[in-house]
C-alpha cells in the first residue's frame, strides 16, 4: 500500500455513531408542548344534548316511552296511547308488565333539556332492573336557527 491510500482511507472512514443531538431536541420540544397543551384539553364547554341531527328510528311497533320532565316526574306512554304522570315504582311495574308480554319490547326516555342529567340515568337503570333488552334515548331534532 502506498502512503495515498491510507491517507484516503483516514479521510473515508465512515462513523459508525447516530448523531442522536437533534432527535433530543425534537423530544423535548414535543414534550414542552404537550406539557402546554394538556392543561386546555380538560376543559368542559356547556352543550345542549337533547337536540341532534340522528336520524329517525323505524320501529315495527309504536314503542313506550319515558318522559323525564324538568322538575323530575316522570311520564309513560304505551304505544300511540296518551302519557300517564307515575312514580318510579308504578313505572317499574308497568315496564315489568310490558317486557312479559314481549321480551323484545323497546323502551324510549325523552329527557328534558333543563333537566337532570342524572334523573335521566336513574331511569334507564329502573329499566334495566326491569329486564328491558332494547333501551333508547329521544332528542328534538337541531332547529333551522342552529339552537
Amino acid at each position: 500500500m502506498t502512503a495515498l491510500s491510507i491517507r484516503r482511507d483516514r479521510r473515508r472512514r465512515i462513523k459508525a455513531e447516530i448523531n442522536v443531538v437533534p432527535y433530543i431536541d425534537v423530544m423535548l420540544v414535543l414534550l414542552v408542548v404537550f406539557m402546554v397543551t394538556a392543561p386546555l384539553l380538560t376543559l368542559g364547554v356547556d352543550v345542549d344534548l337533547p337536540q341532534s341531527d340522528a336520524r329517525s328510528v323505524a320501529a315495527k311497533e309504536v314503542p313506550t316511552v319515558v318522559s323525564v320532565h324538568a322538575d323530575g316526574t316522570l311520564a309513560i306512554a304505551v304505544g300511540s296511547g296518551k302519557a300517564e304522570t307515575v312514580t318510579p315504582a308504578v313505572l317499574e311495574a308497568r315496564v315489568v308488565a310490558i317486557v312479559k308480554q314481549d321480551r323484545q319490547a323497546s323502551v324510549f326516555v325523552a329527557g328534558s333539556g333543563e333537566g337532570r342529567y342524572q334523573e335521566v340515568m336513574d331511569v334507564m337503570a329502573l329499566l334495566q332492573r326491569a329486564n328491558v333488552k332494547r333501551i333508547g334515548l329521544i332528542s328534538q331534532p337541531k332547529r333551522a336557527d342552529g339552537r
